[in-house]
């Protein structure tokens, strides 16, 4: 990845995340600035604006704080790879399935939701069709 350092208002362009939100992540440990200028502004790397991205994915899915810092654990550890024997391999591969079933069975959950609500759409702009006065010529 890239080693570029990008200060905060760059990467919540990059994300879409708020100021306010990156900082929030940073306050429980979640992603932690890869470095700080000497004026002391945080500062990003790709690698940072990853970690982000996870977050912001699994945040409308309904994960907790924990279960994201769980993931991202989980995830650090298997990209570490170097000293992992084994059993532990397997272990956290495991993890990282696991989210990924409640992460499917979350999208199966909202595509039921989005297709209540485009029905619910139709109905309405039905009866507003049948309901409306016609229009003058």
């Amino acid at each position: 990845m890239d080693d570029r350092h990008m200060q905060i208002g760059e990467v919540a362009t990059r994300t879409g995340l708020s100021l306010r939100t990156i900082r929030h992540y940073e306050e429980t440990g979640l992603v932690v600035p890869s470095a700080r200028s000497r004026g002391g502004f945080r500062l990003y790397t790709e690698s940072d604006v990853a970690r982000l991205m996870v977050i912001r994915r699994m945040k409308p899915l309904g994960f907790t704080l924990d279960q994201m810092g769980d993931l991202l654990e989980a995830t650090d550890r298997l990209d570490a790879d170097g000293d992992l024997d084994p059993d532990e391999r397997v272990a956290l591969l495991e993890r990282v399935r696991g989210y990924e079933r409640a992460t499917a069975e979350q999208v199966e959950k909202l595509r039921v939701q989005l297709s209540r609500a485009e029905e619910f759409a139709a109905t309405l702009a039905a009866r507003l069709e049948q309901t409306a006065p016609a229009s003058p010529l």
